[in-house]
């Protein structure tokens, strides 16, 4: 008898991770949102990868691993078919700099790197898998590829890892039968073959997509089969399988997987070892992986050498340690319940702008000296000290986020690094809280004293709820970083990782994680509150002074302390006046809209001859093109095997085709219904106005963008869309809604820093620009120019500044991509100045790498030079835009501080409430429209002077509504 007390032995668990898939797929997930580090290298490839490898080894506990790449030499598919991956661009050179790295960090963890010269990744691992599965093992094929289907058994399966918010997921044979609707799983390779593959250049029989091979292949079984009864097909698709026959043939083998690779088969090379810790701290370190290097390795990353920030001083008790096995890591107990998952969102690695030399430290780590003032002699004498300060760092502890509804908790305040006090409000008392507060007035409302703040915005709208008004001048270190690398994160503990080798408490830890049972500040005692409150105004000074060196060097500090932080308290008093919003012409707007969404589904149905769900665009798919048979030419497929049904192919079938300019039409209507018409009421405060708020740290570009609601992106080009601007109305009767809007401010802009003579007169004479653009390009005397002419002109003039092709003219304006190309041609030669500073933009930006504004705004184009033409492409039109996109920013931010100084210098009662793009918008006392009208416009036509004299121009209205008034 056996003994069942006995422990199995573990299976046979082999990983094989196909290298180039898994490091383009992490590159791509960084695209907008890059990670770069001190050194300036792009370490997005190199996390992700990592990121993934370590999930795996944690999560699933591979027995035996393996990490294949494609052999450096030319395989026996380029043989057989010499165009095989011909259009593929050139290798990004930021995976080309990672690839070094990611081989050092797999060789750090003691994987071996697999290979053979003449085949690729997906042919070592499927002769390795089979030959693996023959010796026992449980294979996985990590690889986000299709083609790996074909592999597929019941002892070898595709392991997809975790990607972009979606978990990791496992497909055996089962899922590969049902994915392609066949019978055998080697059918994989005929549907490939079939529809062919636009990536690798394999070229498929014309004419058959994924849908049509499937149907061929569940009724002949393969390519062979179907070749064989070629006579049974009918009309074009007879044809083309006939004529491309050889090629269906070619295009099979060239999908097929080979299992043949002469590669020897070592389990014992392949078993998981210990990792090479030394080794991956060193390269942890160097690619400044702080908080991977924390999870990975359980602790800290090396000893720190070199200079950084000094560390906070003064003497206070330390917090507790975290227990080491709670850390967890691949060295010790508890790595188990490690998850690395930067993709997802949960940590990403720290920004560029310093240099870092070790490990991050902690509040327990570091000298400090942090009070509670929870006394009223406390507070008295606390008060004495900030007014004798010349800079103070403050920060304030809500019950949340939103500025009209949280209540104020506790006030910190630092001006030594290391020293800092915390005070406690009575949240529970609205007396008690008020006149706590009031005690600080003094201190917020002094003038001489600068206000540090990390997002210091958010810290004035709490003020404002309790009647204080804080006066500048302010530093705002979220503010500061933004300008520093506009394209990164700003927010306070990545600062402080990144700048200051310093993690701070997170917020979890006094009031637990995300859920229905996380507490606020008000529910946890003063004195478990104090600690945190202090460190935020701690590190917050310190940003502070390590950014403005940094500024001062770059030539920063005029942007922010011009016009960056003097537009915090502008930007905190229009979001505190909010805009009124008629409910009532919301609700009737919204039956208005139902009306018209409900005839266009009637339309459609007759149309289509059936009703369906229009919003299904599996639906939709099968009604156009199945059912309809439209759009030959143009079908096309998504990744998940769909027909494509988005607006730019619905839009190109609209010409010939009503109903897709139908579907396209009730798109909008129900979007503009969905989120605008029902959505803006819900948001309505108490107060009876929306609230957005306004940020300044988003936009790469220097623009300000909208949120909670997005005011900026209510749709204008449409009637219907325009009509929700009626509902925007004057708080009451004695006011008007008066709006002042930028004239063609970007193109003007162009103009001037183009130094165009033509266009620069134009402006200067007042004359219309587009017709005189028209004149110039059609050869027409001014006087002659029709409207057709002048909207083709207007079209080229914006367009240009977008780096508008001949083929995107073409279908904005409806003509001929030849004479969208003529067009252009004719307008570079009779403007060669606006080609001359095109093209002088584009070799600066090569030259510095990034373009910047007038005031000197950056923004970073890091793949300017890059060989990959996409990313070039895309770059070099960053490098026109941004300089003059930002400029034009830079010029509303200057003319809203102007404006409201002196709007509150006059003591006036019209107040600022909106900003959208080139437009400010004004609560006016009806009684001051006429003072204040000139004024407003004399101050947005000078808030900038260009270099070239262009003017700018204020179109300026008035009405009970927005619509009336813009």
């Amino acid at each position: 008898m056996t003994d069942q007390s006995q422990p199995t032995a573990p299976a046979k668990k082999l990983f094989l991770l196909d290298a180039f898939a898994l490091i383009y797929r992490s590159h791509f997930a960084f695209a907008k949102n890059p990670r770069v580090n001190s050194k300036g290298v792009n370490t997005g490839a190199i996390l992700g990868f990592t990121n993934t490898l370590v999930e795996v080894l944690l999560k699933e506990k591979p027995t035996h691993i393996g990490v294949c790449f494609d052999g450096p030499k030319k395989t026996f598919r380029h043989e057989q078919f010499a165009a095989y991956k011909a259009q593929r661009q050139a290798m990004p050179e930021d995976i080309g700099i990672a690839i070094p790295y990611i081989k050092q960090i797999i060789k750090a963890f003691h994987i071996p790197i697999l290979m053979m010269d003449g085949y690729e990744a997906d042919d070592v691992i499927g002769t390795i898998a089979q030959r693996a599965e023959a010796h026992g093992f449980e294979v996985f094929m990590m690889t986000p590829d299709k083609d790996y289907c074909q592999l597929v058994t019941e002892h070898i399966k595709i392991y997809r890892p975790a990607f972009m918010g979606n978990a990791a997921e496992v497909l055996d044979v089962a899922h590969v039968l049902q994915r392609f609707e066949i019978e055998r799983v080697e059918q994989v390779i005929d549907i490939l073959g079939l529809q062919g593959d636009a990536s690798d250049n394999i070229p498929g029989i014309p004419g058959i997509g994924e849908k049509t091979a499937k149907t061929l292949i569940q009724k002949y079984g393969s390519v062979e089969n179907l070749l064989a009864n070629v006579d049974e097909l009918k009309g074009k698709q007879q044809e083309n399988v006939r004529n491309f026959a050889e090629q269906g043939l070619l295009s099979k083998e060239l999908a097929t997987i080979h299992v043949n690779v002469p590669i020897d088969f070592e389990p014992e090379s392949l078993t998981l070892d210990a990792p090479d810790e030394a080794q991956l701290r060193q390269l942890f370190d160097e690619l400044e992986f702080r908080q991977l290097a924390a999870r990975v390795l359980g602790g800290g990353s090396a000893p720190s050498v070199g200079r950084g920030p000094a560390a906070p001083v003064g003497r206070g008790a330390r917090r507790p340690k975290v227990a080491p096995s709670a850390q967890g890591s691949l060295f010790g107990e508890g790595s188990a319940a490690v998850v690395i998952a930067a993709e997802n969102g949960e940590f990403m690695p720290g920004e560029a702008g310093h240099e870092y030399h070790g490990a991050t430290r902690r509040l327990e780590d570091v000298p400090h000296n942090y009070h509670l003032v929870d006394t009223p002699e406390l507070r008295k004498s606390l008060v004495g000290f900030l007014l004798q300060q010349k800079e103070v760092s403050f920060d304030t502890e809500t019950t949340g986020l939103n500025t009209m509804t949280a209540r104020l908790v506790g006030l910190s305040f630092c001006w030594h690094a290391g020293e800092a006090y915390y005070v406690p409000v009575p949240s529970d008392d609205a007396e008690a809280s008020q006149a706590l507060v009031d005690e600080f007035c003094p201190f917020f409302e002094n003038e001489q004293i600068l206000k540090i703040g990390q997002n210091i915005k958010y810290d004035l709208l709490i003020l404002k709820n309790y009647n204080v008004r804080v006066a500048g001048p302010f530093f705002d270190t979220m503010l500061a970083h933004y300008l520093i690398e506009p394209d990164m994160r700003h927010n306070m503990d990545v600062l402080a990782e990144t700048y200051l080798h310093y993690t701070p408490v997170p917020i979890t830890d006094l009031i637990g994680p995300k859920g229905k049972n996380q507490k606020t500040m008000a529910d946890l005692a003063p004195a478990l509150v104090s600690d945190y409150a202090c460190e935020d105004a701690d590190v917050t000074l310190q940003l502070r002074h390590t950014f403005e060196p940094m500024l001062q060097e770059l030539g920063l500090l005029g942007l922010l302390n011009d016009v960056e932080n003097p537009l915090v308290p502008v930007l905190a008093d229009v979001e505190h006046e909010g805009v009124r919003i008629d409910s009532n012409a919301m609700n009737e707007y919204s039956a208005e809209l139902q009306g018209y969404i409900s005839e266009l589904e009637t339309q459609i149905f007759q149309e289509a001859g059936e009703a369906f769900n229009i919003g299904s665009p599996k639906q939709l798919g099968e009604v156009l093109f199945d059912k309809m048979q439209i759009g030959k030419g143009t079908i096309k497929k998504t990744k998940t095997g769909q027909y494509a049904t988005g607006e730019e192919i619905l839009s190109q079938l609209a010409a010939d085709n009503p109903i897709a300019g139908l579907i396209l039409e009730h798109r909008q209507l129900t979007k503009l219904r969905s989120t605008y018409v029902e959505a803006l009421p819900q948001l309505v405060c108490t107060d009876g106005r929306v609230h957005t708020t306004f940020n300044q740290a988003v936009t790469a570009t220097g623009r300000l963008s909208s949120t909670n609601p997005n005011l900026q992106n209510i749709p204008i080009r449409t009637e219907k869309g325009r009509e929700i601007r009626k509902a925007f109305v004057p708080r009451d009767a004695q006011h008007i809604l008066l709006a002042a809007d930028y004239s063609q401010v970007e193109l003007r802009i162009m103009a001037d820093f183009s130094g165009d003579k033509t266009m620069i007169e134009a402006f200067r004479l007042g004359q219309d620009v587009h017709a005189s653009t028209a004149s110039k390009v059609f050869h027409v005397p001014l006087n002659e120019v029709d409207s057709e002419m002048r909207r083709k002109a207007k079209t080229v003039n914006f367009g240009i500044i977008y780096g508008i092709s001949a083929f995107g003219l073409a279908q904005r304006i409806g003509i001929s991509r030849k004479e969208a190309t003529d067009i252009i041609d004719t307008y570079f030669e009779e403007f060669p100045s606006v080609k001359q500073f095109m093209d002088d933009s584009i070799n600066r930006a090569r030259e510095l790498e990034y373009a910047e504004t007038l005031l000197k705004r950056r923004r970073y184009l890091r793949d300017i030079n890059s060989r990959n033409a996409t990313l070039r492409g895309y770059t070099e039109r960053n490098a026109i835009n941004a300089p003059i996109q930002g400029t034009a920013a830079d010029i509303i931010k200057m003319a809203m501080i102007n404006i409201h100084d002196w709007l509150e210098k006059e003591k006036l009662g019209t107040k600022m409430i909106l900003q959208v793009h080139d437009e400010l918008v004004f609560d006016a006392v009806r009684e001051e429209v006429d003072y204040v009208t000139p004024k407003i416009r004399e101050l947005m036509t000078t808030a900038l002077l260009l270099p070239h004299g262009v003017p700018l121009e204020v179109e300026v209205g008035t009405g009970d509504n927005w619509l009336k008034a813009h």
